[in-house]
C-alpha cells in the first residue's frame, strides 16, 4: 500500500475513533472519553463509565454510529485558549490532564467538530464521513486499560473496532480472525496437550507436558546439532547471579524494573538473570584466548526470567520465564562479516527446515544525533552498519533499513515474519555488541603477544526463545506437526479384540526403532478409532487385523490421505526413519 492510502486509511480509522465516542455519550452521558486513536487493522477508545457497562452494548454502540453518519456531513476545527478547554472538560478529568499538557508543550488547543459532537483533538481526520459509509467497520471486543497505561491509574474500558477502506477487506479480515481463533497456540496447545498455565504456580510460568516437552526437546536436538555442525560449543550457566555481575553488566540499574527483586543471602544480594549474556561474558573471561582461538562461539538454551506485569502476559508470547537459544560470538573485527554470515544463514536453514517462507530482514541503525542513546564509537557504528548492510547484500535477502532504532551497544538485525493469521512478529534477532568489551575488560592476545581489547560481540537467537517460537509453530501448522515434531508419529489400530498382542508387539517394534508410537486397542470401530485418529492429527495411522497379523504387514494411512496402504513393516519404518531424519514435511 502506498504511503498516500496508508495515511487516508489512517485518517478513517481516526474518524471512526471519533464516531464511536460520539455514539457512546448519546446512549451513555455520564461516560468520560479519554484518548481514542487509529491503530493497525483499525481503532479504539478509552471511557470511564460510570454505569456498568458489558459486551452486550456493543451492538447498539454499532447502530448508532452507524445512524449518526448521516449527521456527519462534514468536520470544522475551532483554536481554543486553555481556560475555554478547561471550562468545557470541567468534568472530565483526563481531557483536563491532557489539556494541561498541551498548553505545557506551547501547543494549540484544537477541538474538531462533526454534527453535535465536539472532541479535543489534534487533527488527521477524513473530510466526510459518507467515506465511512461506504467503507467497512465494526466494533469487536472490550479490554480493560489502564489510564495512561500506568496500574498506578484508574482502569478504563477500552473498546476495539475494525476499519477498511472498503467491506470486502473488512470481511475478509474477519475470515481471518476466525481462522486465528482455531490456530490460538492457546486452545491448541490445551487441546492437544501441551503446555498449561497454573495460577498456583504463577502467571507466566510455563508448565510443559509430555507432548510438549518432546516437540521442545526435538527442536533442541536440532539446534544442537546445528550449533556443533557451526562450531559452537555448549555451556550450562545457573539462573541467577550475585548483583555485582548485573551492575558490571548494566542491567542494574538500568533494566531493574524488568528484573525479579534482589533476594538478600549471607554473602550478598542475589538477582534472578534476565539475559545469559552477563554469564557467557563471565565464561569467556574464564581463561586467556589467543588470536588464533577466535571466534569463539559459546551457546546455551539458557533461562531467564522477566518481571512483567499479570496484564500485559498473553499465552506463551509474552512469560515470565523464558528459555532462549542463545548463543554469543566473541570475534575480532575483521571477522565480523563472516560470523554475521554464518548466522545469517544457519536463521535461512531453520526456516527451510520449518517450511517458514513470508519473512523479510530489518537492519536497525543508530542515530548519531541522539547520543544519549548510543555508546559513542561512530568509527565502530559506521564499519559495522556498513558491514551487516553487506552482508545482506551479499545474500540477496529482502531487508529494509530503519534509522534510531539500534540498541544502545551496536546494530541489530531482525527477521520479520507475517504469519498465517496476518500478524507481523519479530522472530529472530541478530545484535552486534562493542559495548560488552569495555563493561567486562574483554581481551584477547594478539599476534604482536600484547593484550588486544577489541572484542566484539554478536548476539544471537535464531530460534528466538522456546516459548515464542512454540506459540509461533503452533499457530503456523495449525497443529499440523510434521512427522520428526509429532509427539505420536504413528497410531496402531486393531480391527478387534483378537488383535491386541499383535498391535502391542508393532508398537514395541516401532518404538525399539526410535519412531514414537501408541495404540487403540478399543471395542470401537476401525471407523470411529481412524477418525479419533484424524481428530488428533496423526502423521500415520496403521491398521492391524487377520491379513496383518498373517502377512507381517500393516494398513498405512497417511495423514491427509483416504488411501491405506499395505506395507512391509520393515518398509514403513525405514520410511518413517527416513522422512524424519530429513526433517521433511509431511
Amino acid at each position: 500500500m502506498k504511503k498516500e492510502e496508508l495515511q487516508d486509511l489512517e485518517q478513517l480509522r481516526h474518524t471512526c475513533a471519533h464516531l464511536l465516542a460520539a455514539a457512546v455519550l448519546k446512549l451513555f452521558p455520564d461516560a468520560k472519553p479519554t484518548i481514542g486513536p487509529a491503530i493497525e487493522h483499525g481503532f479504539y477508545y478509552d471511557f470511564d463509565f460510570s454505569t456498568p457497562f458489558s459486551s452486550d452494548d456493543l451492538v447498539r454502540i454499532e447502530q448508532t454510529m452507524k445512524e449518526l453518519i448521516s449527521t456527519w456531513d462534514g468536520v470544522t476545527s475551532r483554536e481554543v485558549s486553555l481556560q475555554q478547554a478547561q471550562e468545557i472538560y470541567a468534568l472530565n478529568p483526563y481531557k483536563l490532564e491532557l489539556i494541561k499538557e498541551i498548553a505545557d508543550r506551547g501547543e494549540p488547543i484544537t477541538l474538531y467538530t462533526w454534527g453535535d459532537f465536539e472532541d479535543l483533538c489534534r487533527g488527521g481526520h477524513i473530510k466526510s464521513a459518507k467515506k465511512i459509509k461506504v467503507s467497512g467497520f465494526c466494533l469487536t471486543h472490550l479490554a480493560g486499560a489502564y489510564w495512561r497505561g500506568s496500574e498506578k491509574n484508574p482502569m478504563l474500558t477500552r473498546i476495539y473496532g475494525l476499519a477498511f477502506e472498503k467491506k470486502t477487506d473488512l470481511d475478509n479480515h474477519l475470515v481471518m480472525l476466525e481462522e486465528a481463533k482455531k490456530r490460538d497456540h492457546r486452545k491448541i496447545g490445551h487441546d492437544q496437550e501441551l503446555f498449561f498455565i497454573d495460577e498456583v504456580v504463577g502467571k507466566g510460568l510455563v508448565l510443559w507436558l509430555p507432548n510438549g516437552t518432546l516437540i521442545r526437546n526435538e527442536i533442541e536436538q536440532l539446534a544442537e546439532k546445528m550449533e556443533s555442525r557451526n562450531g559452537y560449543v555448549r555451556v550450562s550457566t545457573p539462573h541467577l547471579a550475585k548483583e555485582e555481575l548485573f551492575l558490571t553488566s548494566g542491567h542494574l540499574p538500568y533494566y531493574k524494573d524488568s528484573m525479579y527483586p534482589g533476594m538478600v543471602m549471607d554473602d550478598g544480594t542475589y538477582y534472578l538473570r534476565a539475559m545469559n549474556c552477563p554469564h557467557h561474558h563471565t565464561v569467556y573471561k574464564y581463561k586467556p584466548h589467543s588470536y588464533r582461538e577466535l571466534p569463539l562461539r559459546i551457546a546455551e538454551y539458557g533461562t531467564v526470567y522477566r518481571n512483567e506485569l499479570s496484564g500485559t502476559l498473553a499465552g506463551l508470547l509474552r512469560v515470565r520465564g523464558l528459555t532462549m537459544n542463545d548463543a554469543h560470538i566473541y570475534c575480532r573485527k575483521d571477522q565480523i562479516k563472516d560470523e554475521f554470515r554464518s548466522v545469517l544463514s544457519m536463521i535461512i536453514e531453520y526456516f527451510t527446515i520449518f517450511n517458514l517462507t513470508n519473512y523479510w530482514f530489518r537492519l536497525s541503525k543508530w542515530g548519531p544525533d541522539h547520543l544519549e542513546k548510543y555508546i559513542n564509537e561512530p568509527e565502530n557504528w559506521n564499519y559495522a552498519e556498513s558491514v551487516l548492510r553487506e552482508v545482506l547484500v551479499e545474500m540477496n535477502v529482502e531487508f529494509v533499513e530503519v534509522d534510531d532504532e539500534a540498541a544502545f551497544y551496536g546494530p541489530k538485525v531482525d527477521v520479520q515474519f507475517k504469519s498465517v493469521i496476518g500478524r507481523e512478529e519479530t522472530m529472530s534477532t541478530v545484535q552486534l555488541d562493542f559495548a560488552a568489551k569495555s563493561r567486562f575488560k574483554l581481551m584477547y592476545i594478539d599476534e604482536t603477544g600484547k593484550e588486544n581489547n577489541e572484542v566484539f560481540v554478536i548476539h544471537r537467537a535464531p530460534l528466538s526463545t522456546h516459548e515464542r517460537f512454540m506459540a509461533f509453530l503452533i499457530e503456523h501448522t495449525g497443529g499440523v506437526w510434521p512427522t520428526w515434531l509429532a509427539p505420536t508419529q504413528a497410531l496402531i489400530l486393531s480391527v478387534g479384540q483378537a488383535h491386541g498382542d499383535a498391535v502391542q508387539n508393532l508398537r514395541a517394534m516401532l518404538q525399539e526403532a526410535g519412531i514414537r508410537a501408541s495404540c487403540d486397542n478399543s471395542d470401537e470401530t476401525v471407523g470411529n478409532k481412524i477418525r479419533k485418529g484424524e481428530i488428533g492429527k496423526v502423521p500415520y495411522m496403521l491398521v492391524v487385523g487377520d491379513k496383518e497379523m498373517d502377512l507381517q504387514t500393516v494398513a498405512v494411512r497417511k495423514r491427509g490421505s483416504r488411501e491405506i496402504k499395505t506395507m512391509d513393516t520393515a518398509e514403513f519404518i525405514e520410511q518413517i526413519q527416513k522422512e524424519v531424519d530429513n526433517k521433511l514435511a509431511s
